[in-house]
């Protein structure tokens, strides 16, 4: 396979968006910190959703863009620096194959399926400007780091790719399900028999307001070790 045309390039910091930007991360690297700048700087990671595909339109990252977000996925924790995961973008030329393997699929999957349903499934695979398939391909038996770590560690890869595209404009969304363990799908993907496709990233430019799904309240999923017991938090500063 030959190189990606950004290979052995330098890239530009993630979050260089402006010069006030770059002089609050500096404060912090020569010990003045000024929390409050670094706190407005850091805000918008909040606002990132899930943008269903229907949403997406063109048009998606350029080349330049699009590398920022991969790049994004190496920042991930990596114990061991395993690296157990995979990135595979499906190029426009490959979408009516991938389209007609999630209607094959859904169809084998859900015989009742009706036409508008079917037409959803290969929207799926024609629609976003890009999609990259993630694979996890966990190292099995290393001593130090389990499976459970290393998928871990994809996952963070995946949600470092979702902020990126977020930070950059773009909405995304990581599609999973059923089409992830069909088994035509992997076969054209080259999923080992060890490995699993976690799902497609759908990246574009958001061309309806995406519904704002409900999210958890922080007290209902964070909590306090008192070394006896675990309680609620009461403050994230506690």
């Amino acid at each position: 396979m030959p190189p990606a045309p950004w290979e052995g390039r330098a890239m530009p910091q993630f979050g260089d968006r402006s010069p006030e930007d770059c002089d609050a991360r500096s404060a912090c690297v020569e010990g003045e910190i000024d929390r409050a700048r670094i706190a407005r700087d850091v805000s918008w990671l909040a606002g990132r959703r899930s943008v269903a595909v229907k949403r997406l339109g063109a048009p998606g990252p350029n080349s330049g863009e699009l590398e920022i977000i991969l790049r994004a996925a190496l920042a991930a924790p990596d114990h061991g620096a395993l690296r157990p995961w995979r990135v595979v973008r499906c190029s426009q030329a490959s979408r009516a194959r991938l389209a007609d393997l999630f209607v094959t699929g859904k169809r084998e999957r859900h015989p009742d399926s009706t036409e508008v349903q079917l037409e959803r499934e290969r929207e799926k695979a024609m629609r976003p400007p890009v999609l990259l398939a993630l694979i996890a391909s966990p190292k099995r038996g290393h001593d130090k780091v389990p499976v459970e770590e290393q998928l871990a560690t994809a996952g963070a890869a995946i949600q470092s790719m979702l902020i990126a595209a977020h930070g950059q404009g773009y909405g995304a969304i990581i599609l999973s399900g059923s089409r992830c363990s069909d088994p035509g799908v992997c076969a054209a993907l080259e999923v080992g028999t060890e490995e699993t496709l976690l799902g497609f990233l759908s990246i574009g430019s958001i061309v309806e307001e995406p519904k704002l799904a409900p999210r958890p309240k922080l007290q209902d999923v964070a909590f306090d070790f008192d070394g006896d017991r675990i309680v609620p938090m009461t403050e994230a500063g506690g």
